[in-house]
């Protein structure tokens, strides 16, 4: 009983830090499934709708699609930037490299093991996350899911988060 109620008082302290229960009223999703599943195209077409920002925390970043939306993007003036693992920095064909060429700031995390997030939060309302990897295997070969949340409220818990690990990120 005693083991028990340690385990209980170890997850509590820790779900108020690390977790958020939330119940998501009326929030529009959308699911994409790899392979094949469309969900690159979807981020693609998500990035084209973005009026204000678009913020990335990516592990493996290697899609010329999604590089190329994201920098199209800051051409029509939305503020872009990056978070990427420290992988990036050694790996040969990335969409960092790509990213800061365009002028888009672009940090590593590498704070962390690996910094193993797939986000981006569009405009302060919208959020994709998942699975999927923004890279051509993960739309190709790679069995991945990805969610689109259309939400205000867990757009800021994500963009507090993504503001954290700003601050212990280094520029690329």
């Amino acid at each position: 009983m005693k083991r028990f109620f340690i385990c209980i008082c170890l997850v509590l302290c820790w779900s108020t830090v690390f977790a958020y229960d939330l119940t998501l009223h009326d929030t529009q999703a959308s699911i994409y499934f790899s392979p094949q599943g469309g969900a690159q195209q979807a981020i693609v077409d998500a990035i084209g709708k973005a009026r204000e920002s678009v913020y990335v925390q990516a592990y493996s970043f290697t899609s010329a699609p999604i590089a190329k939306a994201l920098v199209d993007a800051k051409a029509r003036g939305v503020k872009v930037e990056a978070i990427l693992d420290k992988s990036q920095r050694k790996a040969t064909y990335t969409g960092a490299t790509f990213l800061k060429n365009a002028g888009i700031p672009v940090y590593i995390d590498d704070k962390h093991a690996i910094a193993h997030n797939k986000v981006m939060i569009l405009d302060g309302q919208t959020v994709i996350t998942g699975s999927f990897n923004f890279t051509k295997a993960a739309e190709e070969r790679n069995a991945e899911n990805l969610l689109i949340l259309r939400d205000k409220g867990l757009a800021l818990l994500y963009t507090e988060n993504w503001q954290k690990h700003l601050e212990h990120s280094e520029g690329y």
